[in-house]
């Protein structure tokens, strides 16, 4: 299984080396130029990672993205005054991943995700016993090893784990776990594929949560780099020798093309390739499953919640506003709480309004700490599912996506056309260090061309 499940698994309170490997350091040396050119689609950490190798590889390389700043979906809002991460929080597994050298380098902060430090409420504020909670965990960890050989190809996780489980189909707290342990690592619990939710590769360690923002790793990367800001591209010709990149109604060529689009966008057919792309990438970007997560934070002039890293609760309506990060065992001068919704209730909450969402939180918080505790001072939020430069948080294995899909993503066409993004990394889908690794595989595929 991803992230938050093997790793709690297997390595809860190990203490383990970090061994990340440093694929881009900052002793790296430009090189000769080569008269070649490479033009980057998008300033995420993917077409950073592969326009900074690139570049020092003597290429010249330009970047276009979409929006005002660097970073794709690591976004970080700081008008409150701390570092809110709208995409992109945590480092999954800090040994031999190589966001951890990266962070480093960029002067990223991050803390323990202590797991274990939490505070659980069902309906009524009653509090769920540590063994209970736990004891239901293990077994979710024990069903999800067995789970796949009852799967089949056209059903979903959700109908085979009540098909083998139909008595926890009314269950507040196993509804919990599949919403913050399943929908929230790999997808809607009705569409992720039954088959092969577990796969991917994990790196071992223990979980970090960043402390002064995501940003700055791909603030890090761009230092030198050629990135035109606020440039929408619209198309891409790749018939000629040259590839042909239009971009707010001009046209750029290049020798290369990487497009790290999110696979949101290519859903969307945001961008016109002429030819149209290959039959098999086509057919990817619309088996391939597009999850949707939405954060909030709320502000208060002072806290009333227990002192633990987490607090859980158990409502109704699954998806919706069951885990609280602490915000303020990140930054101790601060009193807030970060929340979540999934797959078909975040997409819901992106029509709702600020006091609508206030409300619905508020609700759960008061059923937990009581009806006097005070309102929020602020909200700020995420609306992934219409972000027209996203359209979805990452990618999972739904129904009818196959680990091909996966590698016909990642495949270049043309020698010209290459693509990169966490949705094209067979192995590490979905993560930020996915999305990084790609990047440095497309750039790679173009040096080998040399």
């Amino acid at each position: 299984m991803k992230r938050r499940i093997f790793i709690k698994k297997t390595l809860k309170g190990a203490s383990i080396a970090i061994l990340s490997p440093s694929l881009l350091t900052a002793c790296d040396k430009e090189t000769a130029p080569i008269d070649k050119s490479v033009i980057v689609i998008g300033a995420g950490i993917a077409g950073l990672a592969a326009a900074k190798k690139l570049k020092e590889k003597g290429f010249t390389v330009t970047v276009l993205e979409a929006q005002d700043k660097v970073g794709g979906r690591l976004r970080t809002n700081r008008s409150l005054g701390v570092a809110f991460d709208e995409g992109a929080s945590w480092i999954h597994g800090i040994s031999g991943n190589p966001i951890t050298d990266l962070a480093q380098q960029a002067g990223m902060t991050a803390t323990l995700s202590d797991d274990a430090n939490y505070a659980a409420y069902d309906l009524g504020g009653i509090e769920i016993s540590d063994t209970v909670f736990t004891n239901t965990e293990n077994e979710l960890y024990d069903i999800l090893d067995t789970l796949a050989t009852h799967g089949n190809a056209n059903k979903s996780f959700e109908t085979v784990f009540f098909e083998q489980y139909p008595q926890y189909a009314n269950s507040r707290l196993w509804r919990f776990f599949l919403s913050t342990y399943v929908t929230f690592d790999l997808g809607d619990l009705d569409q992720v594929s039954s088959l092969y939710y577990g796969e991917g590769e994990e790196y071992g360690g223990v979980e970090k949560i960043a402390t002064n923002g995501y940003d700055t790793i791909p603030q890090y990367l761009a230092a030198g780099l050629d990135v035109q800001l606020n440039q929408r591209v619209s198309a891409v010709d790749y018939s000629g020798s040259k590839v042909r990149v239009t971009h707010n109604g001009a046209v750029t060529e290049a020798d290369y093309v990487i497009v790290t689009a999110p696979l949101g966008v290519l859903k969307h057919n945001s961008i016109q390739f002429a030819p149209a792309l290959p039959a098999a990438k086509q057919t990817a970007i619309q088996k391939v499953g597009m999850n949707c997560v939405n954060k909030f934070l709320l502000t208060w002039d002072t806290a009333f919640w227990d002192d633990a890293f987490f607090l859980i609760y158990t409502p109704e309506t699954k998806d919706k506003f069951n885990y609280f990060v602490n915000v303020k065992k990140l930054n101790p001068s601060t009193n807030a709480l970060m929340t979540f919704a999934y797959a078909d209730y975040a997409r819901q909450t992106e029509s709702m309004s600020d006091a609508q969402v206030i409300s619905d939180i508020m609700a759960h918080l008061r059923d937990m700490y009581g009806s006097s505790i005070p309102e929020p001072t602020h909200l700020q939020r995420t609306k992934w599912n219409t972000n027209e430069n996203a359209y979805g948080a990452y990618s999972y294995f739904a129904v009818g996506t196959e680990p091909r899909h996966f590698d016909d993503l990642a495949a270049e066409v043309d020698n010209k056309l290459f693509f990169a993004g966490e949705h094209t990394e067979p192995d590490y889908f979905s993560t930020a260090h996915g999305a990084y690794l790609s990047g440095i595989r497309e750039a790679d595929k173009i040096i080998d061309l040399q």
